[in-house]
């Protein structure tokens, strides 16, 4: 692979730092408290000082604190900043952004953080300590009417359909969580680190058909950040860069409210995505080492494998059942147990775990050596090992809805 390529901009950024808070709920934190924590981290993860960071990106879906407070605790002046309204996706399309206000000479280092309060605070349905229904309004006056508010609300009749068109099983999506559970128990700080069984997922109770209560995300308190710049600066900072061959930022279907008006119901905007995602990186889906699939529930694991060609359509089911996706097989994902188990962060703490999986130093329950670093053991067995072995290529597969998606190929760099 040539990652001096002059498809787009290849190999010319890199992420190089990553930070986190635990996973939570019931923080006792402010978001403010949050994002500052995780950004801190992320900075002293790359190696840098605070004044080095001059651009900070952000996004919140109905909390969060935006990024000239963030900065201003921190200590850093910067020379550009955005705070966008977005959740599930933002991550990959802010990483783009970066790269493109770097590139115009805007700034030089970007700090991209997500802090939220998911659970204490404001939960998505509508309930937490902040809890409330908006007013219908604008776009939110469609849906609501037919009584579709809450996420699973909104994406369980294109769920019902791949089961129709394509004889998916409840079993065979059970696995997605049963896979990613036993992830989890490899991740010291997931949430639920505890392994379950298909029947564990199915005899959970029904929240919308078809998705049982383990079928859905793990919502927390938690804040994540990740560092953006330039391939050269990169190959300066203390670890081994991940270097991004390839993104896109909110790729859509022709309609991404109503999506279902323009082709199937159960394809997402991941099948338009694949034609900018692939070409630009220069690899294809058989090349990928570990994906990171947007896990908000098992089922857009399972779609969003499909449409970006990891699988045929229509056999998602026997792909997320087959043991590929475990570690170990062809193609593990979510190493860290994802959204369904280690914590629920609308896609960054995805993106966490491949930058450490590209670095070869997944913070696991492996010794560290008398040099400092994990010693891998490559045994997946609970409590164990969860580095994939020679990783040299990711993929992070967004998603909103099933009509909008952004995605992510970061490869293995070099010092």
């Amino acid at each position: 692979m040539d990652a001096t390529s002059d498809r787009g901009l290849r190999g010319k950024y890199a992420i190089v730092g990553v930070g986190e808070t635990g996973y939570m709920r019931g923080s006792g934190c402010t978001t403010r408290q949050l994002g500052t924590t995780a950004v801190r981290k992320a900075i002293e993860d790359a190696g840098l000082t605070p004044g080095e960071v001059d651009g900070m990106l952000s996004y919140s879906f109905n909390d969060s604190t935006f990024s000239t407070t963030i900065a201003g605790d921190l200590g850093i002046r910067l020379n550009f900043y955005v705070d966008v309204y977005g959740g599930g996706s933002s991550i990959e399309a802010l990483i783009g952004i970066a790269m493109g206000v770097i590139e115009a000479g805007m700034c030089k280092t970007v700090a991209i953080y997500r802090a939220m309060n998911g659970y204490s605070q404001v939960r998505i349905g509508g309930t937490g300590g902040r809890g409330a229904v908006a007013p219908l309004s604008g776009e939110g006056l469609f849906p609501r009417g037919y009584g579709l508010m809450s996420a699973g609300q909104m994406f369980c009749q294109s769920f019902m359909r791949h089961m129709y068109d394509y004889g998916t099983t409840p079993e065979q999506v059970a696995m997605v969580k049963v896979i990613h559970s036993q992830h989890a128990a490899n991740n010291p700080k997931a949430y639920y680190n505890k392994p379950v069984t298909v029947e564990d997922v199915l005899s959970s109770r029904m929240i919308v058909k078809p998705l049982h209560l383990l079928d859905c995300c793990v919502e927390t308190d938690n804040g994540t950040a990740i560092i953006v710049t330039r391939i050269d600066r990169a190959r300066d900072l203390r670890h081994t860069p991940a270097v991004i061959q390839s993104v896109v930022g909110r790729c859509s279907k022709p309609r991404s409210d109503n999506h279902y008006q323009s082709g199937p119901i159960s394809t997402v905007a991941g099948y338009y995505a694949k034609d900018i995602l692939w070409p630009n990186a220069g690899v294809g889906p058989e090349d990928i080492d570990v994906t990171g699939s947007y896990d908000a529930f098992t089922f857009t694991t399972l779609l969003q494998l499909e449409d970006y060609g990891f699988c045929k359509k229509g056999e998602g089911g026997e792909y997320v059942s087959s043991g590929d996706m475990r570690l170990g097989g062809k193609r593990p994902n979510n190493t860290s147990g994802g959204h369904l188990c280690e914590g629920y962060t609308h896609g960054v703490n995805m993106v966490i775990e491949n930058v450490r999986q590209l670095r070869h130093d997944v913070d696991d329950s492996c010794p560290i050596g008398a040099d400092g670093k994990r010693q891998h053991t490559y045994i997946y067995n609970e409590g164990g090992c969860r580095q994939v072995k020679d990783a040299e290529l990711s993929a992070n597969l967004g998603w909103a809805t099933p009509g909008t998606g952004s995605a992510l190929v970061m490869a293995r760099g070099t010092r």
